[in-house]
């Protein structure tokens, strides 16, 4: 007859089996108490007694931290949650559940390759922010609730980014973000956990379509630049038209408009006019120029004194 050793193990998954820094301390003062006891009486009897109690608040005084409780199960039947601060248990009959930690914690999760609504692969990084608000059902109801809170977020990036387009998730990640939040929310509850909050962090699309978005985007401020430059010339010629009506009107207008022109192209010394003759002929231009020469240079155009 042969006993197949492999075939035999211990289930430990999601058991305490950590020792407490007080039941350390615990055993080494009884077995130090025992060896001193024995060596003034010269028994045995009290060092062997001193290392099994000893051993036994070893194993059975458990420290939890102040954010943390702990469920416990004697004979694997839950009977109750333990901690904050120090407890202790009956070793081998009473056995602890992983510490449940109930801050506020983050996790990360990330969708990559994901298709949006209009097809196009992207790549989404979020942060997740959840809370154990209930020990008890964290325990009881989910095997890992760490890893149940992973999974079912990806799950649910993934869905939210299918039913939404690309330019929503580039512009819309709060809604996005509170969208995830409800969905995880009513599936974790039941665990005793609550999402407080999802944010999405990062948005990326391949290079390729960047560069066309790029380019897209580029070509639309040419457009809206032409259409601008378009409107401003339709506002310039519409004024040019009123002028045109008041001075058809009004030839002084137009010829005071003219003198006023010749000024002050000829105000900077050294510059050059060139009218076109059909201006100088309807605007009665050609007394104002020979004016304006000689108020440059009033010496040309005079005799010379003669000679003696």
């Amino acid at each position: 007859m042969s006993l197949n050793l492999s075939a035999l193990s211990i289930d430990t998954t999601g058991y305490n089996t950590t020792i407490s820094g007080v039941g350390v301390a615990a055993c080494v003062v009884c077995i130090v108490a025992g060896a001193a006891i024995t060596s003034l009486l010269n028994h045995p009897a009290p060092i062997a007694t001193g290392a099994l109690l000893g051993l036994y608040l070893l194993l059975a005084l458990k420290v939890v931290r102040q954010w943390q409780k702990v469920a416990l199960l004697r004979f694997g039947r839950y009977r109750g949650l333990r901690g904050p601060g120090i407890f202790a248990i009956v070793p081998v009959v009473d056995t602890l559940s992983a510490f449940i930690d109930q801050r506020v914690r983050v996790t990360n999760v990330s969708a990559e390759s994901a298709l949006t609504r209009d097809t196009v692969p992207v790549f989404v990084d979020a942060i997740v922010f959840w809370v154990v608000w209930n020990a008890e059902k964290s325990v009881l109801e989910v095997e890992d609730y760490v890893e149940a809170i992973t999974l079912s977020a990806q799950t649910a990036l993934r869905e939210s980014i299918g039913r939404h387009y690309l330019a929503q998730m580039l512009t819309e990640r709060e809604t996005l973000g509170r969208g995830l939040q409800q969905i995880l929310d009513e599936k974790t509850n039941p665990w005793g956990i609550t999402v407080q909050s999802v944010e999405i962090r990062d948005v990326k699309i391949p290079q390729a379509l960047e560069d066309a978005m790029s380019r897209q985007a580029q070509a639309e401020r040419e457009r809206q630049a032409r259409i601008i430059l378009g409107d401003a010339e339709t506002q310039v010629s519409t004024k040019f038209a009123e002028a045109a009506l008041v001075y058809n009107d009004n030839p002084v207008a137009l010829h005071l408009r003219a003198m006023n022109m010749l000024y002050e192209a000829i105000k900077e010394r050294g510059s050059m006019v060139i009218v076109p003759s059909s201006a100088v002929e309807t605007m009665g231009l050609g007394g104002m120029l020979g004016t304006a020469a000689l108020a440059r240079n009033p010496h040309r155009g005079t005799s010379p004194e003669p000679l003696p």
